[in-house]
C-alpha cells in the first residue's frame, strides 16, 4: 500500500513545530511534534521518522514529554532513547505498556508504522525547563493516560488530542465524551493564552475554541439524551445527527464511528 507523506515546519510565539501528514486514497491523517525551551512534546509516528528527524536535529533537546501512548505520539520515542539518551516522560499508567511493542489495529500500523518499545519515566506533576515552569494536567477522555502540558511562564497550553476540532463528528470506540467534557472544564480553570493541538496545530483564540468544544459536546449530549428519551434507538439518532459516513469509518473497520459518539454522549450525566 503506497502512502503519500509530507512534512511542514513553522514557528509561532517561540514554539517550533513540525506537522507530518500521511495520505492514502481518501484518508489523510496528520500529527504535530512541538519544540519549546529544550523539550519536545510528542514524538510523532515511526512512519514519519525521516520527515521529523531534520526538525528534531535542529532543536536543543533535554527531554521528551508525551501527551499519551498512542503510536502517532510515541512512534519515534525509541529514537530519542537510543540516539539522544534523554529522559522520556509518559503518564504512569502507561509505563509498562510502553516497554512492549505497540499493540493496535492493522490500519493504524499501516498509517503510523510500528511503535517499538521504549522506557519512559512517570510525568511529574510540575517540572522546569531551561527558562520556564510547567504543570502537567491529567486530562483523560481521548485516552485514559492523556496529559496536557501548561507552560506557566508563557501561558502556552499543549492539549495533545483533547481538542482536535470544535465540532467532533466521530470518535474512537475507546473515547469518553463525559471525560472529555470534564477535562475541558479542568483546563479552563487555568490561565493560558496560546493553545497548541497535536492535530490542529496552533489555535488562534485557543481558550475560546476550548470553550466552544466543551459547549458543543454538552449541547450534543443533551440532544442525544432528548432523542433517546423520545424513543429513538441509537442507530436512528446517529442517522439524524450524523448522516454522513466518513472514509475513516470504513477504513478503520468501525474503530472510528459517529455511533461511538452517540453512545458515549448517553453516558453524560451533567445534562440540564
Amino acid at each position: 500500500m503506497r502512502m503519500k507523506k509530507t512534512m511542514e515546519q513553522h514557528s509561532v510565539n517561540g514554539v517550533s513545530m513540525a506537522n507530518g501528514t500521511v495520505s492514502f486514497r481518501s484518508v489523510t491523517l496528520n500529527v504535530y511534534s512541538f519544540a519549546i525551551d529544550g523539550i519536545i512534546i510528542d514524538a510523532g509516528a515511526s512512519a514519519l521518522k525521516n520527515g521529523f528527524l531534520p526538525f528534531w536535529k535542529q532543536q536543543p533537546i533535554d527531554a521528551l514529554y508525551c501527551t499519551h501512548l498512542h503510536e502517532d505520539h510515541t512512534g519515534c520515542a525509541t529514537w530519542f532513547e537510543q540516539h539522544l539518551h534523554v529522559p522520556i516522560y509518559l503518564h504512569d499508567s502507561s509505563l509498562a505498556a510502553a516497554k512492549k511493542t505497540g499493540d493496535y489495529p492493522l490500519y493504524r500500523k499501516l498509517f503510523w508504522g510500528k511503535r517499538k518499545p521504549f522506557h519512559p519515566a512517570a510525568i511529574p506533576a510540575t517540572f522546569q525547563t531551561r527558562h520556564s515552569n510547567w504543570v502537567s494536567i491529567f486530562t483523560p477522555g481521548h485516552a485514559t493516560d492523556h496529559v496536557a502540558f501548561l507552560n506557566k511562564s508563557t501561558g502556552q497550553l499543549f492539549t495533545g488530542d483533547l481538542y482536535v476540532q470544535t465540532k467532533t463528528k466521530l470518535i474512537m470506540d475507546s473515547e469518553s465524551v463525559p471525560q472529555i467534557i470534564a477535562s475541558l472544564h479542568k483546563l479552563l480553570q487555568y490561565d493560558f493564552e496560546d493553545v497548541f493541538c497535536s492535530h490542529a496545530g496552533y489555535l488562534k483564540q485557543g481558550r475560546k475554541k476550548l470553550v466552544q468544544k466543551r459547549d458543543y459536546l454538552e449541547a450534543l449530549s443533551n440532544q442525544v439524551h432528548d432523542l433517546y428519551k423520545s424513543g429513538l434507538p441509537i442507530k436512528e439518532i446517529q442517522k439524524r445527527l450524523f448522516p454522513r459516513t466518513y472514509p475513516i469509518t470504513r477504513f478503520s473497520k468501525g474503530e472510528w464511528d459517529s455511533a461511538h459518539l452517540v453512545k458515549s454522549a448517553l453516558e453524560y450525566t451533567g445534562s440540564k
